[in-house]
């Protein structure tokens, strides 16, 4: 792509230069060449326009497909892997993503036919057609979907690594030993999560029961923070499904493990006139969904807007063209690559703070004298 981009460049240049260098041999032909110079000149900026257009819709189409969740791992560009697609639609379906051949073939399996279309599957015919409403949406049937697709593949691959990472660390804790290589890494990392998010929101009493919880959460979002950085296309905290589904679990934690104390201050909030006590249940009711709602849209909202801050940046290189101001946005790109470095710890932090906030106000003994 940038190869082409660059030639087009070229050839755009080459007739300015062109305009630029053809100067009239004589008088009669003055008036003729004046008339040539035009619409060369309109024709140029003409090309020029096409081809800012061109690299515009370019690099949109490559920020979306780095931010899209896929049924295939692409590693680079002609170097990917397909991975299984499973479906439900009159019975288990279970076939390779290699079938769609990334969405230009139609995949059949045991009669029934399937297109991708947008990064969903839908069902269809032989021809693989596709009814349209008046909003272009499609209106075939689509079965439901239990796919392995790239972010779900991600998730696997990061649990794993973190359950060996955490095992060869609590077997040393175990053995009475110092945690060697990565859990010297760990270790006081850990710690922090403890000493300072832990105890001081849940209080000593109950903090133990959610620490397991509270280290998942942490480092499986630094770690999945640190991977949407790589040029894999990894964006699986910036995914809202993801983000969701992790609210949703503190959600339910809080809930199941909250005391009489916590509902008592919902439904019946002490210390406060009979009259503002329905009122007064009615916002708490609200709150209580709210606070996972921030949770879900806070990390989704600003891992995704890292990712297409930092890629637009870069598509600007291309779409100016120069090399003087090239050496600029790329200072830009690396000064605001290491300011994603510090969001990803930081989002992190601030997910599994107010996690363990939300637990502690769930387990908090009120005194009502």
């Amino acid at each position: 792509m940038h190869n082409n981009m660059f030639s087009k460049l070229s050839v755009s240049l080459a007739l300015v230069g062109a305009m630029f260098l053809s100067v009239p041999t004589n008088a009669q032909d003055h008036d003729h060449h004046e008339d040539s110079h035009a619409v060369e000149a309109h024709e140029t900026h003409d090309h020029a326009a096409e081809e800012g257009h061109d690299v515009k819709a370019q690099i949109k189409e490559t920020i979306e497909h780095h931010l899209a969740d896929s049924y295939d791992f692409t590693i680079t560009e002609g170097v990917s892997f397909p991975l299984p697609v499973i479906l439900f639609d009159e019975g288990l379906k279970v076939f390779s993503s290699s079938k769609f051949h990334h969405g230009e073939s139609v995949a059949e399996v045991d009669g029934s036919y399937y297109v991708l279309h947008h990064s969903k599957v839908y069902k269809t015919d032989a021809s693989g057609h596709l009814t349209m409403d008046e909003h272009h949406h499609p209106t075939n049937a689509m079965p439901l979907d239990f796919s392995i697709t790239k972010n779900v593949f991600m998730i696997l691959v990061m649990a794993i690594f973190m359950f060996f990472l955490f095992k060869g660390a609590a077997k040393a804790y175990k053995n009475g030993q110092t945690p060697r290589k990565a859990g010297r890494f760990l270790e006081p990392l850990i710690i922090y999560v403890r000493d300072e998010i832990a105890i001081p929101n849940i209080g000593e009493k109950h903090y133990k029961k959610y620490m397991s919880y509270l280290l998942t959460v942490f480092f499986f979002i630094w770690f999945m923070n640190l991977a949407g950085m790589t040029p894999l296309g990894i964006n699986v905290t910036g995914n809202i499904t993801i983000t969701f589904s992790l609210a949703l679990i503190t959600f339910l934690i809080t809930q199941v493990s909250a005391n009489k104390h916590y509902w008592m201050h919902i439904f019946w909030m002490p210390g406060v006139p009979v009259v503002l006590k329905p009122i007064m249940a009615i916002i708490e009711l609200i709150g209580l969904f709210v606070k996972p709602f921030s949770l879900m849209i806070r990390l989704y909202a600003n891992m995704l807007a890292g990712h297409v801050v930092l890629m637009s940046i870069i598509g600007l290189i291309f779409v100016f063209g120069s090399w003087l101001i090239s050496p600029a946005f790329f200072g830009l790109t690396l000064v605001l690559s290491l300011l994603e470095l510090l969001v990803a710890a930081l989002q992190a932090y601030i997910f599994t703070m107010l996690t363990a906030l939300y637990f502690g106000s769930a387990v908090e003994e009120h005194d009502h004298h």
